[in-house]
C-alpha cells in the first residue's frame, strides 16, 4: 500500500464511515470514478472502498474526495497473519473486534430504546380517544420531543449531509416528514387551538378542509422514528459481521509455536515472532504454525480445511506443509519458509476480502425509489403551498395542506416493510435450521440459476468411513474387523480411526488390545492381536513380507481405487485375507437435496479439491452430470470457478463448509454455509444451514425467495397508501384521523402480510 504519486497503477483499500444506505455507497463510488485514472468499488456491507489509481492521484486525494462527498475515509489496518493471543483484528474488520462492534452499536441501541419507550404512550393516546385526558396533548409533546430530536438525530444528520451535496435519500424524507409533523404540532399547540385544555382528536373519518390549527401529529413523528430506528438497528447489527469471516480465518492459525534453538533447546513464542528459516516442533494433534518444509520426521497431515482433500496427506523430510493444517500423526520438525502476510492462510484471507469488496452492493428497493419519491414529494409540498396561497386560501390553510403532504408521505409502513418480513422470515428459518443474515441476501436468491456444491463436508460427511469389507472365501468378516480394527485402534492416522470406528460399530463391542504394535511410515501398521501376526496397510506392506493379494482381492482393490476410495489390505499369519474400502461417505440426504435444487430451476455443479475419480463417483451417486464436476482445485481456483460461471452470465449460489470454501462463498452471488463447518465459512456465507443437511439449501432458497416476495409486496403497499393519500393531502382534505387511520391500516397490513411467512413449510 503506498501513498506516493506514481504512474504505475496502485491499489488501496479505504475504510469508509458515515454511510447510512446503499445509495451512499453508490454516491461515493460515482465521485471516485470521476477522478482521472481511478477505478473504485464501494461496498456498503463491509464499509470498504477498493480503489485502483494511477497518474497524479494519491491516497490523500482519494480520501479528500470521499470527505468532500460528506463521508469519512481512512486506510485500514493491514492484515495480520498468525495473531498473537487476543488479537482478532484484520483489514476487513471495518471496526476493531467484536467488542468494538458492540460499542459501535450502543448509541443506536440507546436511541432505539428511548424511541420505543416514549413513542408507545404517544401513539396510544393519539389513537384511543378514551385515553385523551384533559392535558394529554402536552404529555404527548413532552414524550415525543426527545424522540424527534435525540432518537431521530441520525436521520437528521444524514439528511443535512445529503442536502449539502445536493442529494435526497430515504433519510431526507424521514427527517423532513418527522420534523414537519413535530414543528406543525408545536405551532398548533402554542399558536393554534390544539393546546386548549380538553382538546381531543375524535375518531372521525370525514373528508373536510380545515385550517389545521387544532391538529397535532406527534404520534406520526414519534412512531415513524421508532419503527425506522428498529430497522436500522437490526440492519447495522447484521452489517457489523461483514468482516468476521477474515477474523475467523486469521484466528485459525496457531497462536503459539515451539521453536528449536541452535542448541536444540525448545522455547515457546507467539507465532507472530516466527521468522523465515526458524525451525519449530509440531507434536501430534497440533496445528502447524506457518508454511514450511519438513526437515525431520514423518506424519499424516490433515489439510482438508485448505485443499478439500478428504484423505490426509503423508509428509516426510523435504515435503512442504501449510500453516493452520493439523498434524494427525507423528512428531515433525519444520523449517519456516513463509511467515505473516505471505502465508497461504493470509493469502486466503485476502481472497475472501477481495471477493467481499468486489461483490456488488445490493441496492435496496426503498432507497432506489426514494431517489425519485423524495424530490417529488418535496416539490409537491411546495406546489401545494404555492397553489393555496395563490388562490387566497390564507397562510394557515395553505401551510396545513403543504405539511399534510409531507406527513402523509412519511414512510411509517415503509419502515415496517423490511424489518417485519425479515423478522418473521428469519424466525421461521431459525426454526427450520436456516439463518438469514440480512435483507441484502434475499436479493440474490431471486436470480440464482446455478448452485456450486463443495464435496467434502457438504455433499459428503467430511470424515473417513469404513464402507466395505472384501474377504477371501475362507475368511470370516468378523475376524477381519476384530483383528484389523484392534490394530488400527492403536494408530492416530485418520484412515486407521475410520477402520477402528467401523469395526467397533459393526461388531457392537470392544476391540482386543494389540501387542508389539509398530507404525510403518507411509505404508501402514503391524503387530500381534490375539496371537496372530497382523498387517494392515498398503499392498506394498504385504509385499515386504512376501505376500500378494489373491485375484479376487486384487480386483476389489482396483475397483475401489477406480471409484476414488482408499483400499487397505489386511493379512495375518502369512496370508492376505481381506481388502477394506475407506472413503468420505456421501450423506444419505444429498441425492434428494440435488433433486430439490433442480426442481427450483438450479443447475448443480460439484466442486472439490479431491481427485477426479472420487469426485466422479460422488457425482454419479447424487445425480450430478459428469460435465458439471470440477475436481482437484485449490482455494483460489474455487474462486476462479465461481468467477468463470458468473462471467458466463450465470447467477451463482455456493454451498460449502470449510475454510477452503470461504473465499468462494464470499465471491458467489449467494453463499450458503453449512453450520457444521468452520467459523470462517459460516461468516463468509449469506445463509447458514444449521443442521448440516444439504436439503436445507433448497428450503433456504425457497424461504429467502418467499421472504423477498413479501418484502416487495410490503414496499409496494406502503408506497401505494402514501401515494393514494397525497392528492387528498394536497387538496387540504386530510384530517388527522384519516391520516392516523391510513397509517395504522397500512402498518397493520404490512405486519399481517409478513406474518404469513410463519406458514412456510419445507418440502417433503
Amino acid at each position: 500500500m503506498t501513498t506516493s504519486t506514481t504512474s504505475a497503477p496502485s491499489e488501496v483499500e479505504l475504510a469508509i464511515g458515515g454511510m447510512t444506505c446503499a445509495s451512499c455507497a453508490a454516491r461515493i463510488e460515482k465521485k471516485l470514478n470521476r477522478m482521472d485514472g481511478v477505478s473504485a468499488t464501494v461496498n456498503y456491507a463491509t464499509e470498504k472502498a477498493k480503489v485502483s489509481y494511477a497518474g497524479e492521484v494519491s491516497v490523500p486525494d482519494l480520501i479528500a474526495t470521499v470527505e468532500a462527498t460528506g463521508y469519512t475515509a481512512r486506510e485500514p489496518e493491514p492484515v495480520r497473519a498468525g495473531p498473537a493471543p487476543g488479537d482478532g483484528t484484520s483489514a476487513a474488520s471495518g471496526s476493531a473486534e467484536s467488542g468494538g462492534d458492540t460499542d459501535a452499536l450502543r448509541p443506536l441501541r440507546q436511541r432505539l430504546v428511548t424511541a420505543v419507550v416514549l413513542a408507545v404512550p404517544v401513539i396510544a393516546m393519539a389513537m384511543v380517544p378514551a385515553l385523551q385526558f384533559e392535558y394529554w396533548q402536552w404529555l404527548s409533546l413532552t414524550l415525543a420531543a426527545p424522540v424527534v430530536t435525540y432518537a431521530a438525530w441520525p436521520f437528521h444528520r444524514a439528511a443535512l449531509t445529503n442536502a449539502r451535496h445536493g442529494a435526497a435519500t430515504m433519510d431526507t424524507l424521514i427527517s423532513v416528514g418527522t420534523s414537519a409533523a413535530f414543528l406543525w404540532s408545536l405551532w398548533a399547540l402554542f399558536l393554534g387551538t390544539a393546546g386548549t385544555p380538553g382538546m381531543t382528536h375524535p375518531f372521525e373519518l370525514t373528508i373536510a378542509r380545515g385550517d389545521g390549527s387544532g391538529n397535532i401529529y406527534l404520534e406520526a413523528a414519534a412512531g415513524v422514528t421508532a419503527f425506522l430506528l428498529a430497522g436500522r438497528y437490526f440492519e447495522a447489527r447484521a452489517k457489523r459481521k461483514a468482516g468476521a469471516a477474515l477474523r475467523a480465518l486469521l484466528e485459525l492459525g496457531a497462536r503459539e509455536v515451539t521453536v528449536l534453538g541452535a542448541d536444540g533447546r525448545e522455547r515457546t513464542v507467539p507465532t507472530a515472532e516466527l521468522a523465515v528459516g526458524d525451525r519449530f516442533l509440531v507434536r501430534p494433534g497440533e496445528k502447524i504454525a506457518t508454511d514450511g518444509t519438513v526437515v525431520e520426521g514423518s506424519s499424516a497431515v490433515d489439510a482438508s480445511m485448505l485443499t478439500g482433500e478428504s484423505v490426509p496427506v503423508e509428509v516426510g523430510v523435504g515435503d512442504g506443509v501449510t500453516g493452520a493444517t493439523v498434524n494427525a500423526g507423528g512428531r515433525l520438525v519444520v523449517e519456516a519458509t513463509r511467515v505473516g502476510a505471505d502465508t497461504q492462510l493470509a493469502r486466503m484471507a485476502r481472497l475472501v476480502e477481495d471477493a467481499q469488496n468486489g461483490k456488488a452492493a445490493a441496492q435496496r428497493l426503498a432507497d432506489r425509489v426514494s431517489g425519485v419519491f423524495v424530490p417529488v414529494v418535496i416539490a409537491l409540498a411546495l406546489a401545494t403551498l404555492g397553489f393555496w396561497l395563490g388562490n387566497g386560501a390564507g397562510p394557515t390553510a395553505a401551510f396545513t395542506a403543504a405539511v399534510a403532504v409531507l406527513i402523509i408521505a412519511c414512510p411509517c409502513a415503509l419502515g415496517l416493510a423490511t424489518p417485519t418480513a425479515l423478522m418473521v422470515g428469519t424466525g421461521r428459518g431459525a426454526q427450520l435450521g436456516i439463518l438469514i443474515k440480512g435483507p441484502e441476501v434475499l436479493e440474490s436468491t431471486r436470480s440464482v440459476d446455478t448452485v456450486v456444491l463443495d464435496k467434502t463436508g457438504t455433499v459428503t460427511t467430511g470424515r473417513m468411513t469404513l464402507l466395505a469389507v472384501h474377504t477371501t472365501g475362507a475368511t470370516d468378516e468378523a475376524d477381519v474387523l476384530r483383528l484389523a480394527g484392534a490394530l488400527e485402534h492403536a494408530s492416530e492416522h485418520p484412515v486407521a480411526r475410520a477402520v477402528a470406528d467401523g469395526a467397533r460399530e459393526r461388531l457392537g463391542g470392544t476391540l482386543p488390545t494389540p501387542e508389539d504394535f509398530a507404525n510403518v511410515p507411509g505404508l501402514g501398521v503391524q503387530g500381534v492381536v490375539d496371537g496372530h501376526a497382523v498387517l494392515v496397510g498398503r499392498e506394498r506392506l504385504l509385499g515386504e513380507w512376501a505376500m500378494t493379494l489373491p485375484a479376487d482381492l486384487a480386483r476389489a482393490r482396483e475397483e475401489a481405487e477406480a471409484a476414488g476410495r482408499t483400499a487397505i489390505a489386511v493379512a495375518w499369519d502369512g496370508e492376505a485375507r481381506a481388502v477394506l474400502e475407506v472413503a468420505d461417505a456421501v450423506k444419505e440426504t444429498s441425492a434428494e437435496a440435488v433433486r430439490r435444487l433442480r426442481a427450483l430451476g438450479l443447475r448443480p455443479v460439484l466442486l472439490t479439491g479431491d481427485n477426479r475419480a472420487v469426485a466422479a463417483s460422488v457425482a454419479r451417486e447424487v445425480g450430478i452430470d459428469a460435465g458439471d464436476v470440477v475436481a482437484e482445485v485449490l482455494p483460489q481456483d474455487k474462486v476462479d470457478v465461481v468467477k468463470r460461471l458468473q462471467a458466463e452470465g450465470r447467477s451463482v449460489a455456493m454451498v460449502g463448509d470449510g475454510v477452503n470454501d470461504a473465499a468462494a462463498l464470499a465471491q458467489a452471488d449467494l453463499g450458503l454455509a453449512m453450520g457444521t463447518g468452520t467459523d470462517a465459512a459460516i461468516e463468509a456465507g449469506d445463509l447458514t444451514l444449521v443442521r448440516g443437511d444439504l436439503r436445507a439449501a433448497a428450503d433456504a432458497i425457497r424461504l429467502a425467495r418467499r421472504t423477498l416476495g413479501t418484502i416487495r409486496s410490503n414496499l409496494f403497499w406502503a408506497f401505494a397508501y402514501n401515494v393514494a393519500a397525497l392528492p387528498l393531502a394536497a387538496a387540504g382534505l386530510l384530517n388527522p384521523m384519516i391520516a392516523g387511520a391510513a397509517m395504522a391500516f397500512s402498518s397493520v397490513f404490512v405486519v399481517g402480510n409478513s406474518l404469513r411467512l410463519r406458514s412456510f413449510r419445507p418440502v417433503g
